[in-house]
């Protein structure tokens, strides 16, 4: 176990959430000098905090608890209807893991994703220097399951390995396939590879009640949320 009371953190100064419209956010960062390994990564990780490029933060909002970690306990998950749909439709699919993810091809379908769906968030607009200090791997733990349609390169999950847990960074994927609902896919196959690996959850990160774009995470079940320090199983 690691000396998580020795770490230092760092607050940003209040700024516009990106989520709920006219609420102020603060988040907390572990100081970036800190000597963090896969380890002390998923310890946070188990008490609510996120990776973003080489950075670990939560968030610390005066005013508002919305931002709930959530997990899915792979062992127990049951796909419902819909989710068994879209495995049989992406049946197709070429699935691999990778080590890297640095090339054109990547890049422009990342690109190309942030310009069609984000246009209206933080990575807008996207440039090859934010892809890969958002996307790198850090403490030996990243890797990449990208998703192919007789070689086309359609998708790309990044996760990173925890003790307990695959962590679900970031998935993009093309968008002209709505039909095979990618994005769940992604996440199906991460649950997956968790069991393979004999890990026991997904990692989902936050998920925000009022906020639409979240809701999704609440159609895998059973999910269990970081509820007063404690994880809380909703069936």
């Amino acid at each position: 176990m690691s000396d998580l009371s020795s770490l230092k953190l760092f607050a940003t100064a209040p700024h516009p959430c990106s989520y709920l419209e006219g609420e102020e956010a603060t988040t907390v960062f572990i100081d970036p000098q800190a000597d963090v390994n896969a380890e002390l990564y998923s310890e946070l990780s188990e008490l609510g905090f996120r990776r973003s490029g080489g950075h670990l933060y939560r968030p610390h909002c005066v005013n508002c608890q919305a931002c709930i970690s959530c997990r899915i306990p792979v062992n127990q998950f049951r796909p419902n209807r819909s989710q068994r749909r879209c495995a049989k439709r992406n049946q197709d699919l070429d699935i691999r893991v990778i080590d890297d993810i640095n090339t054109d091809e990547h890049y422009a379908l990342y690109e190309h994703y942030i310009n069609t769906r984000h246009r209206d968030g933080d990575m807008y607009p996207p440039t090859r220097e934010q892809y890969e200090t958002f996307l790198s791997r850090e403490w030996g733990v990243t890797c990449y399951i990208e998703y192919r349609c007789e070689e086309k390169l359609v998708g790309v999950a990044v996760c990173d390995k925890l003790n307990d847990g695959l962590s679900a960074v970031y998935t993009f994927f093309a968008g002209d396939l709505a039909p095979r609902s990618l994005g769940v896919f992604a996440i199906l196959v991460q649950i997956e590879q968790a069991k393979r690996m004999g890990l026991s959850y997904v990692y989902l990160g936050y998920w925000i009640r009022e906020c639409r774009k979240m809701a999704y995470k609440t159609q895998y079940r059973p999910l269990q949320m970081l509820v007063n320090k404690r994880w809380v199983q909703i069936k």
